[in-house]
């Protein structure tokens, strides 16, 4: 089990790419709980990025709960049931009973939300 990110010119930042291809490895299994991820310093050294850049994809990987840092000890991959998804379920409470106050049907509520998620999929 190793941490494999690729880099690419495209239009998104790299910060962006290492954040969401960490993520991706810890949804899939491929980085387990509580694996240890490369210095900032290093993983910027391997993939010929600014520390500036992986330290911002760090900081939004452990704002989200997918990380967390441990002082000196290094960054690591956190326990499942992450603060991202009680996060998301809290957001998708707060969602649900907003769109009730707007007098919303449960249908009319799930067609704005799966129109969200495909624009933000880019579907």
């Amino acid at each position: 089990m190793t941490l494999k990110i690729h880099i690419d010119d495209g239009g998104v930042p790299p910060y962006e790419q290492v954040r969401e291809q960490i993520s991706g490895q810890v949804r899939s299994g491929a980085l387990p709980v509580g694996y240890r991820l490369p210095t900032v310093r290093g993983l910027a050294e391997s993939l010929g990025l600014a520390a500036n850049t992986v330290a911002k994809a760090y900081r939004a990987l452990e704002a989200d709960g997918v990380v967390e840092t441990r002082g000196r000890h290094g960054t690591f991959v956190a326990a499942a049931g992450s603060a991202a998804e009680r996060e998301l379920a809290s957001a998708a409470r707060s969602y649900a009973e907003r769109a009730r106050r707007l007098g919303l049907t449960e249908a009319e509520a799930l067609t704005v939300v799966r129109d969200a998620l495909r624009a933000a999929y880019g579907e």
